[in-house]
C-alpha cells in the first residue's frame, strides 16, 4: 500500500475557501482524493478537503518556518533577492 503524507481526512464544519488553482494542480488533487479515499475505504475525496488538511501539514513540517516563528520579533533576515549577495 502507498504511504500518504495525508492520514484520514476528518469530517470538521466545512469553511469556504475560494481560490484559482492551475489545471494541472486540480487534476493532482482528484487523483490524491482518490487514492486516499481506497485507502481509508471510501469514496474519493474532494479536492476542496483536501487543501486545509495538506496546508497544516505544510506549515506544521516547514523547519524554516518553525525557526523564524519562534526567533524574536525584528530578528528575522529578509531573503536576497535574485542577484544579490
Amino acid at each position: 500500500m502507498t504511504k500518504l503524507k495525508l492520514g484520514p481526512i476528518l469530517d470538521n464544519k466545512p469553511v469556504k475557501l475560494t481560490v484559482e488553482v492551475p489545471a494541472e494542480l486540480h487534476r493532482d488533487l482528484i487523483a490524491y482524493g482518490e487514492i486516499l479515499g481506497q485507502e481509508a475505504g471510501q469514496g474519493p475525496i474532494e479536492p476542496k478537503k483536501l487543501v486545509v488538511p495538506m496546508l497544516e501539514r505544510f506549515i506544521a513540517t516547514d523547519r524554516g518556518f518553525a525557526k523564524a516563528r519562534r526567533a524574536p520579533r525584528g530578528t528575522t533576515k529578509a531573503p536576497l533577492g535574485r542577484g544579490e549577495a
